[in-house]
């Protein structure tokens, strides 16, 4: 018999409760003094179950209900449906870090990822060493999809304006700077805005875009550039830079990253282009839930520590 064929305006959960204390007192009396309910509600509840389940259930046998075979075939697993509703159902079990064995799923953008990935599975492993990690690259357009079908517990990037579904925190605020090879350019560091709008510019587009705000702000100041490359992955852009006469703007820890791993160096850009935030998103619904308040505030402790990364 599948779900839907069950006649489930007959079935009460109350019927269930009934079973368990007519098992285990054998008495209708007393299986109702325990229940507090009257005695005729008892014996109602057992004249139900009588119909629901086909069988008497319950015989009497001198002072004593003696329970059928069928009863007490059934017994233990009423009991376990009874144990579950009881133990998952209205006794929340309260999050445990040391104890947690489930899965942190966690979204994270390009910049994000590449940024944050280590340190946040490295805290994540230290307080709950039992758990495991799973990063899912997301993006503006795709995060709130992502969310539901990955069951996300939070994402992290520079997403503006969030779906009215997630609540938000920001973070930290991040900076932007130039990252070149310093070894192409030996003797033009820091550029001035001419020199600048003269280079060929690589750029990271996360949406394939070949301009942004930058070209806008050059054109104010009566410059254009050329962007002669442009990837959807740092890494990539980092690699070009590599030998190659080529300027990027990119976000300071980005930059910092590639002056550790590739030997390039960055400097202030030679026109004000906007910071912007770095925030932690979440589903509204699960503010309440006590992983995903723990997941919160490591995050928020890991990522808004003093930024103890060398200057070049």
């Amino acid at each position: 018999m599948s779900f839907s064929d069950v006649p489930w305006r007959q079935v009460d959960l109350n019927l269930l409760v009934a079973f368990a204390y007519l098992y285990r007192c054998r008495s209708v009396s007393m299986a109702a003094e325990q229940g507090c309910v009257s005695q005729s509600a008892m014996s109602h509840a057992l004249a139900r179950l009588r119909r629901l389940l086909d069988d008497e259930l319950f015989e009497r046998k001198g002072h004593t209900m003696e329970p059928t075979e069928y009863a007490h075939q059934i017994a233990p697993l009423i009991e376990q449906l009874l144990d579950t509703v009881s133990d998952g159902l209205l006794h929340k079990k309260h999050f445990v870090p040391e104890q947690y064995e489930g899965v942190c799923r966690i979204g994270l953008t390009d910049y994000a990822e590449l940024n944050f990935a280590p340190v946040i599975y490295d805290r994540i492993r230290t307080a709950a060493p039992h758990a495991q990690v799973s990063f899912v690259n997301v993006n503006r357009s795709n995060y709130m999809t992502l969310t539901e079908q990955e069951k996300l517990d939070l994402v992290i990037g520079s997403i503006t304006e969030p779906d009215q579904a997630f609540s938000s925190q920001v973070l930290y605020t991040e900076r932007h700077v130039c990252l070149v090879d310093p070894a192409v350019f030996t003797t033009e560091l820091p550029m001035c805005m001419t020199t600048f709008a003269q280079t060929e510019h690589a750029l990271v587009s996360p949406d394939g875009r070949l301009t942004t705000q930058v070209d806008q702000l050059l054109a104010m100041a009566g410059l254009t550039r050329r962007v002669t490359v442009a990837s959807r992955n740092f890494l990539t852009i980092q690699r070009l830079l590599s030998q190659r006469r080529l300027v990027a703007i990119v976000p300071r820890k980005m930059a910092q990253l590639a002056c550790e791993d590739a030997g390039l160096t960055y400097f202030e850009p030679p026109l004000r282009v906007p910071d912007f935030d770095i925030a932690m998103l979440w589903l509204s619904k699960r503010t309440g839930d006590d992983k995903n308040a723990w997941l919160r505030a490591l995050v928020q402790t890991v990522l808004t520590a003093p930024d103890d990364l060398i200057e070049p």
